[in-house]
């Protein structure tokens, strides 16, 4: 019997009670995994155990699958109109609403970022997201093309059916609503693999989705390492599409997997190297507190991080200055506190890797202005870390760190900052601060990224598509375009006269 996690907060961002099993969700149910063996989830403030979740095999993932079959045969895609699935995903939004700030501190507990992010950028950005996807769950259209007076052809857009979805830990619940949001919206069942790092708001979000009355084996849960329920879920032949956010590295392995098994269609959202590029004419205060934003919130884990702060010459000191004040102002410590902007990094195997790159540059030649260190003696806490005095060549330019650390450069002229912004084998974000709206506009039509903010950083809608140029991804998420990942299309045929 999978066990029951109970927790009593009392911080002062959130005080109650939570208490909810544990187990794998196969078929609406809490199961022990197949050999009874159980993952420690870590509080990364202190390096403790905060509970064990059950471990899922592959073996449990051919479990999943089947139960998720099933349902798509029985209640679920073409046998649930499209009506019927807005109605059931409108009601998981009405408990995701219910139960908001328990669902933030649970991000905060086990992923470690603040309580006040997770209450009023995640949560609200996951509820919007489902909510967003009910509304287009009966809008899922074909056409009718024109051809002769004696044939009807028409064009159907069919849900695929059982499809693998693996999310990361830096935004685990967000990242869980952009998988099922649009795949439940067209009609597909799904097996899921959190993190192990961060399965505490995808195990809750299994019992609102019970509570809201979704048909046993819609959505499927399976807790796991990435070597062995990963690999099963991208491996799966009778999985016909996966979707995985996370590093370019495992990326390429889910595709290769994804190849050698059923040629399932992939999509793909993967690391970036974002360039952040300040002109002269930009407005100083606001360029810096987006930069800081930018590269320092989530810990620095987030793929469009804008870790590569570029410069003009002629604002450069006054920039600088004020960048390096409004680092020190940022505050490091508890998640619940209300005054905290950064929490821990979420795992200690997170914490010596980007150490690791600290000290990579540092030993490159390159020069720390703050930071560079850890932050007290207890958990996995990393000062926000500048560097400058540095080349294209160092690990800390090109390499994806994944953490509170930049690199700030200087620039001349328009064309060398944009040719030093596309030198990199990522594409997933780009940012340009100007009072210019031609030279705005002009930049961001030559950064190779899929995202390119103007006079912002880090902003995101539901119903405008994310993702990535070059090695940075495949595919798109959120908006409309997230839909085409999760329909097939298909062309009938109809002989009204044409005698052979």
């Amino acid at each position: 019997m999978p066990s029951t996690f109970t927790h009593e907060f009392n911080t002062p961002a959130f005080k109650g009670k939570v208490s909810f099993n544990t187990g794998l969700f196969i078929n609406g149910q809490f199961l022990d995994g197949s050999d009874n063996t159980t993952i420690d989830v870590i509080n990364p403030t202190n390096g403790k155990v905060i509970t064990s979740v059950s471990e899922g095999t592959p073996k449990d993932v051919d479990l999943a699958v089947d139960a998720a079959q099933t349902a798509f045969d029985t209640t679920w895609g073409l046998r649930a109109p499209g009506a019927q699935r807005s109605i059931l995903m409108s009601k998981l939004v009405a408990l995701m609403e219910k139960n908001a700030d328990e669902l933030a501190a649970l991000e905060a507990l086990d992923n470690g970022k603040t309580f006040n992010w997770a209450r009023n950028v995640d949560v609200v950005g996951s509820i919007d997201c489902i909510r967003y996807y009910a509304g287009w769950a009966d809008k899922i259209t074909g056409q009718v093309q024109e051809t002769t007076e004696d044939k009807l052809t028409y064009s159907r857009h069919e849900p695929i059916g059982v499809v693998g979805q693996i999310i990361p830990w830096n935004f685990p619940l967000l990242m869980m609503t952009w998988k099922i949001g649009p795949a439940l919206a067209c009609g597909n069942t799904v097996v899921l693999k959190p993190s192990e790092f961060t399965p505490l708001t995808a195990i809750r979000m299994c019992h609102l989705i019970n509570e809201a009355g979704f048909p046993p084996g819609v959505v499927n849960v399976v807790t796991g390492y990435g070597n062995t329920v990963g690999n099963a879920i991208s491996s799966h032949m009778k999985i016909e599409k996966v979707a995985f956010t996370g590093s370019t590295l495992v990326g390429r392995k889910i595709m290769e997997a994804a190849a050698k098994s059923n040629l399932k269609n992939v999509t793909l959202e993967l690391g970036g190297k974002s360039p952040n590029i300040i002109f002269d004419d930009a407005d100083i205060e606001q360029a810096v507190n987006w930069a800081a934003f930018g590269v320092f919130w989530n810990h620095g884990q987030i793929c469009t991080a804008g870790s590569r702060i570029f410069v003009q010459e002629g604002i450069y000191d006054e920039f600088f200055k004020r960048f390096m004040e409004k680092t020190r102002s940022l505050k490091v410590g508890d998640p619940f506190a209300p005054d905290t902007f950064q929490g821990p990094q979420v795992s200690e195997i997170q914490f010596n890797r980007i150490m690791s790159y600290i000290e990579s540059g540092k030993a490159a030649g390159a020069k720390v202005e703050i930071g560079g260190e850890r932050h007290g003696s207890e958990g996995y806490f990393i000062k926000p870390t500048i560097f400058t005095n540095v080349d294209p060549s160092m690990k800390i330019v090109q390499e994806e760190i994944f953490g509170p650390v930049c690199v700030v450069i200087k620039f001349k002229d328009e064309e060398d900052v944009i040719k030093q912004a596309n030198d990199t084998s990522y594409g997933l974000a780009a940012a340009v601060f100007t009072q210019n709206l031609n030279r705005a506009i002009d930049t961001a039509h030559r950064l190779k990224a899929g995202t390119a903010w103007i006079n912002c950083f880090n902003s995101f809608n539901s119903n405008v598509p994310f993702g990535g140029f070059k090695q940075s991804g495949i595919g798109r998420e959120c908006g409309d375009y997230a839909l085409t990942n999760y329909t097939s299309v298909k062309a009938v045929h109809v002989n009204l006269g044409h005698r052979m």
